[in-house]
């Protein structure tokens, strides 16, 4: 569908209404549109959503009655690890007059660049920024941008700006975060945003402030999945309600902003930006700290991986099999999009590249058909240049047509799972495998199939107290798929 029909099918939606029940919630009407977009987010299980870890940021808008590096200080003190930056904070008490913009003396980006150093803090965004009209003016903020190393410029551009910041995000590799400031600027309605993203270089996406979106009566979950995969920024607020009257911020999962379901949409996005606080309660603007901690507890409480590693991630925008090795003939294709991993050709193991002792490690796969034969092998004990691996290594199996100690959730040829857990075929699946000196345990979609001293027997000769993990492929036939792989080292 192309931009133009898009646009129109929009229009008509507007004079749709929301559920009584969304209403409800919400203390009001919210406007409606994407019912298509809308019906999947009612559908979603949020709840069964196990939150990834996101990084935490903080807009210094946050902090707009502190100089620059008062925000840094206080960053540093919160344990918040990057900031974006907006153009016309103080920057320091000890340079009047000087305030954090793209119009910086060289002397100052210096100063700017040594109070960051010395905080810890990234700088990885600017904005919301005014680009100016013309590709002197554009440049100047790209060129500001390449030398403080921001990677994202939060800007709300016309249409007519389109073809050159096309050009400038190709040259800079630098990304375009369009943000949607309420009514009545241009992108305070989500399916606006969208239009514009239409064909625009993955570079260019949307810099979404729920807050904002909740002020124009907006339901910020609908709006995250209609930009599902140009999603560059997120300024994540949350309100007291919806609209203006009587309203204000309040710390994450303090208001009616959905802020658990906020995100779960993202982590089933895969969002790889920051969760971005940008807290505007005046009431608090002299000492926002509070609130602040409040929010990043709170995120950390409801996040399941706050202590693991994605270890198979974007980079970038696709994904890549960076950090992991390949043994055999067999081996895994990446779909660069979603990052599911599909194996392929004969027998072969994909292995991640770092030795292992105790950890736990959680993944989601699933079988294409009934015959899909595949395992999780654990503390391979050297680097795999022949079969010989699977004579000194657990296998926890993957094979619903076996029984016994060569159904999926047994140590392969060894011990048999307590209990048949899988999914029916083509369903995806969550193994969470915690090993701990000998001690073996597996949960297979919640349930123990495995509780085990693990020890030799079987195929297997011998056991190693540290190795790497590896995904093994049989076949091209019934090909198994995994995704969202995380680790934790004990």
């Amino acid at each position: 569908m192309n931009k133009t029909i898009l646009v129109a099918v929009f229009g008509t939606m507007l004079t749709l209404s929301i559920p009584a029940s969304k209403a409800r919630q919400a203390g009001t009407q919210l406007r409606d549109f994407a019912p298509e977009v809308r019906a999947k987010v009612e559908a979603a299980d949020y709840k069964a959503v196990r939150i990834k870890k996101i990084p935490i940021a903080s807009e210094a808008w946050t902090f707009r009655r502190f100089t620059f590096a008062e925000t840094l200080r206080k960053l540093k003190e919160l344990g918040i690890e990057a900031v974006e930056a907006y153009p016309g904070q103080a920057l320091s008490a000890d340079m009047p007059g000087a305030k954090f913009d793209h119009n910086m003396t060289a002397d100052q980006m210096a100063k700017a660049r040594e109070m960051l150093k010395a905080s810890g803090v990234t700088l990885y965004g600017y904005g919301v920024v005014d680009l100016g009209r013309t590709e002197e003016t554009m440049r100047k903020v790209f060129d500001f941008a390449r030398k403080m190393g921001i990677r994202t410029i939060a800007t709300e551009p016309r249409e007519a700006d389109f073809p050159l910041l096309e050009k400038l995000v190709k040259e800079y590799n630098i990304q375009i975060a369009i943000h949607n400031h309420p009514e009545p600027t241009r992108y305070a309605k989500p399916e606006a945003v969208f239009a514009a993203l239409q064909g625009r270089d993955s570079r260019i996406g949307s810099c979404a402030d729920t807050g904002h979106w909740m002020r124009g009566m907006n339901d910020p979950l609908v709006a995250l999945r209609l930009l599902e995969g140009r999603i560059l920024d997120v300024h994540l607020k949350d309100r007291s309600g919806f609209g203006t009257e009587g309203v204000d911020d309040v710390p994450w999962g303090d208001g009616t902003g959905r802020i658990r379901d906020v995100l779960a949409e993202l982590t089933l996005q895969d969002y790889d930006g920051y969760l971005t606080i940008e807290y505007e309660n005046e009431k608090e603007v002299m000492d926002p700290v509070p609130a602040v901690r409040k929010s990043v507890d709170y995120v950390r409480s409801v996040t399941y991986y706050q202590d693991y590693t994605q270890i198979f991630r974007r980079a970038g925008r696709r994904y890549e099999k960076h950090g992991w090795n390949h043994y055999g003939p067999g081996h895994f294709e990446v779909d660069e999009k979603t990052g599911v991993l599909k194996g392929q050709g004969g027998m072969g193991l994909l292995w991640y590249k770092e030795k292992l002792k105790d950890f736990v490690l959680e993944c989601e796969f699933k079988c294409s058909t009934k015959t899909t034969n595949s395992g999780i092998f654990l503390r391979v004990p050297e680097v795999p240049t022949s079969d010989d691996y699977v004579y000194h290594a657990i296998e926890i199996q993957i094979d619903d047509r076996s029984k016994g100690i060569h159904h999926t959730g047994a140590a392969y040829d060894i011990e048999a799972p307590k209990v048949e857990a899988s999914l029916p075929t083509g369903e995806w699946n969550h193994f969470k495998i915690e090993f701990r000196g000998n001690h073996l345990k597996v949960e297979l979609n919640g349930k123990v199939v495995l509780d085990w001293e693990a020890r030799p027997g079987g195929k297997v000769r011998d056991l190693a107290p540290e190795g790497y993990i590896g995904l093994q492929n049989h076949d091209s036939q019934s090909p198994p798929y995994f995704r969202n792989i995380y680790l934790k080292k004990l």
